[in-house]
């Protein structure tokens, strides 16, 4: 009897528990349908029924999920006051509750309050932490459409469209068509941000549509300002204006007025009776304290100002937290605009370099055709008339070729293409080849020109020659074009040697015109010659310093100057070198041009251009070197192989295999037969990938007659001698 009295009275309580938990349900529903329908005062007073069944059932969850909706309600007609007064009450309930869902609700709660502030990082960090607490399906969809309008917010388009995406085609059993009507409104936004207009009236018109059949008021309102917007930047303006009269006419309405005036109210009358319930329990409490005899005044006293202090502290803490958390949120957009803002730069460093690149390298090809062709009408014996002419052509194709050569250094040079070499060389030989080659300018101008050079210097170093000699060549070359009927001294001195290194001193010295202290502060700068007066006497592009500086700088290095006006100028530096002083000085096979004997001589020339091909064969035949000549690639490796040749000129740039897999090919079967690469280099060719190919020696073009003819001589020659020895 006992059992069937227990087992009844579970059974009802039982049927109680459901019946209560399926009116509160019902009550949720019936507030959401209220929500989504602007309907502020009756969602409020359906809020207030659940509020006074958890209060009668003592329910802490259930009163939980009330505050946090009334939370969201007011925070949505943006009442923050009120909003965050609830979400306090909510606080307070959760420290003495175990509920999953609820915290996650609490989390995703505040995460639309630090949005509403303007933190994005922050409430970003709290959405995750929502979504670890809680799989409900309806808190994730709102929890993506929050998301989504931060990554809106923050420029990061591609996973905001792709959280609205999700959205659209969602599957929640609560929100679905509310939560697709705000996706396409969020998408609208976006296409109208991104100017993709037409995007933008389909998903304002998908709003729209969602939002008239369910009776969403507030979002029937936006999509019809969104729409007369979009239009009015198509022209269409009859279409603009139409939902602009819909969006009056909403506006306007008596309905919407009173709406307004009665949401006010309700939110108002429920907000006081909150807020004098809680005033009321606080009371109570305070009387129930005042009458114990357990507690003292002074214990009061003692409370309030140990509480009125922890308060102070928490509120100082919260706001150095917020201000913490918004600078996080400005230093991340500022480090994306800069982000931003280097990639444009080193974008248009990189299509700078590679125009100038391009440019510089197909003006060669022409260039060759002009000097090659002036070298052979000068070697015919033109009329007296027709030479003058010939030898301005001849000038004036050697200078643009200087220009063309320094305008793809220093773009070498800015991309970081250069890197200096480090093989054996003798310096003594660097400097007095350079010298040599700059006599005749020097006797041009009336000039001394003379090598003042260490014999302590170790006579084997271990460095690049090809750089030391372009700075020598550039400091030379510049001190004789400003020195008239005077003197050019390049002084080389050993400051230093431990064991295998030395630090030597250079410098290069003349009494020419010299510069001014104004002058001297930009000297080494791109295109800067002192003055305009001194570019228009003397020529010149003004970009040897600044090679030279470049250059220098690859072997940290820095260039110094000193001068004076109308005495002079001294241009010196340091370079720290290694050496070898244990190697035997080397056999010399070095030949002078006019030993060579190039009658009898039998090359293959590989070069797809016609043009060139007629220069560099009736270059050859002027010095009794027959030739044969392949188009290609392909056909290079077939005459290879076919005949005997004494050497092979191999042209880099052809269509189908290159010049450097060709000399591989080549190499296969021959190893000993010299190749001479003739290339117009650019920027992103490396002397040391000709090397590594299979090639003896790289001469580029356009290139200077007795050049050419010295590189055909010492790599046939040079090779035979070094082959009897």
């Amino acid at each position: 009897m006992v059992l069937c009295i227990l087992l009844c009275t579970q059974a009802i309580f039982g049927q109680k528990d459901i019946s209560s938990t399926a009116k509160v349900q019902a009550i949720f529903d019936e507030y959401m349908v209220y929500r989504h329908q602007n309907k502020t005062d009756k969602a409020l007073e359906t809020l207030d029924k659940a509020a006074e069944i958890a209060e009668n059932n003592e329910d802490a969850k259930l009163l939980l999920d009330t505050y946090h909706q009334y939370a969201r309600l007011f925070l949505e007609e943006g009442d923050r006051e009120t909003a965050v007064f609830y979400w306090d009450r909510a606080s307070i309930l959760l420290k003495d509750l175990s509920y999953s869902f609820g915290q996650a609700f609490h989390n995703y709660l505040e995460a639309t309050l630090r949005f509403d502030e303007g933190n994005n990082f922050q409430s970003l960090k709290l959405l995750e932490e929502s979504r670890k607490l809680s799989n409900n399906r309806n808190l994730g969809n709102n929890i993506l459409l929050i998301e989504a309008n931060i990554f809106a917010n923050i420029t990061n388009y591609d996973d905001a469209i792709k959280n609205l995406h999700a959205l659209i085609v969602n599957s929640d059993d609560k929100e679905r068509a509310y939560l697709a009507t705000k996706a396409n409104l969020q998408l609208a936004k976006i296409s109208l941000d991104l100017n993709d207009l037409e995007e933008g009236i389909i998903h304002s018109k998908a709003a729209l549509e969602l939002a008239e059949k369910h009776g969403y008021f507030k979002e029937i309102r936006a999509a019809n300002q969104r729409l007369s917007v979009i239009y009015e930047k198509t022209g269409n303006y009859d279409e603009a204006l139409n939902y602009r009269k819909n969006l009056e006419q909403i506006k306007d309405s008596i309905f919407n007025l009173e709406k307004a005036k009665l949401e006010t109210n309700t939110a108002d009358k429920i907000r006081f009776d909150h807020q004098m319930n809680e005033i009321n329990k606080l009371t109570i409490k305070n009387e129930e304290l005042s009458e114990s005899k357990n507690r003292s005044e002074i214990t009061a006293i003692l409370t309030s100002a140990f509480l009125t202090i922890i308060s102070l502290l928490a509120v100082s803490l919260f706001r150095n937290n917020q201000i913490k958390l918004k600078t996080n949120d400005l230093l991340y957009t500022k480090n994306k605009e800069l982000e931003l803002a280097r990639d444009s730069a080193v974008s248009a460093m990189e299509a700078k370099t590679n125009f100038l690149s391009t440019v510089t390298h197909e003006l060669r090809t022409p260039l060759y055709a002009v000097t090659g062709l002036t070298h052979l009408l000068l070697e015919e014996n033109p009329a007296e008339h027709q030479k003058e002419h010939l030898k301005s052509l001849k000038f004036s194709g050697d200078y643009l070729l200087n220009f063309i050569n320094d305008i793809l250094q220093i773009n070498k040079i800015d991309a970081d293409k250069l890197e200096p070499l480090k093989i054996e060389f003798k310096l003594q030989k660097i400097l007095a080849d350079v010298v040599d080659s700059l006599q005749q300018n020097a006797a041009e101008k009336n000039t001394s020109l003379v090598l003042d050079y260490d014999p302590n210097i170790p006579l084997q170093l271990l460095g690049d020659p090809i750089k030391i000699s372009q700075v020598f060549m550039n400091l030379v070359g510049n001190a004789l074009k400003f020195t008239k009927d005077g003197k050019v001294e390049v002084i080389a001195k050993l400051l230093k040697k431990d064991e295998d290194q030395v630090k030597l001193y250079f410098e290069v010295k003349d009494n020419g015109i010299g510069i001014s202290e104004d002058q001297q502060k930009n000297i080494f700068d791109s295109f800067e010659q002192g003055s305009v007066q001194i570019n228009r006497e003397y020529g010149g592009t003004g970009l040897g310093l600044t090679i030279v500086k470049s250059l220098l700088g690859l072997f940290n290095s820095k260039i110094h100057l000193e001068s004076e006006l109308g005495h002079g100028s001294s241009f010196f530096f340091e370079m720290d070198l290694k050496c070898n002083e244990n190697d035997l000085q080397e056999v010399s096979f070095e030949l002078n041009p006019e030993e060579f004997d190039f009658n009898g001589l039998h090359v293959l020339v590989v070069e797809d251009n016609k043009i060139n091909q007629v220069i560099t064969k009736k270059m050859l035949t002027k010095k009794e070197i027959t030739c044969d000549i392949a188009n290609n690639g392909n056909e290079a490796i077939d005459l290879a192989k076919a005949n005997t040749y004494d050497a092979i000129l191999m042209d880099i740039h052809m269509p189908g295999i290159s010049g450097e897999e060709a000399t591989r090919q080549i190499r296969k079967f021959d190893e000993e037969i010299p190749i001479i690469a003739l290339t117009a280099i650019s920027l992103d060719d490396s002397l040391d990938s000709f090397y590594e190919a299979g090639c003896n020696d790289v001469v580029t073009k356009p290139f200077k007659p007795e050049v050419f003819y010295q590189k055909i001589g010492e790599n046939i020659f040079k090779r035979k001698m070094e082959g009897q020895v």
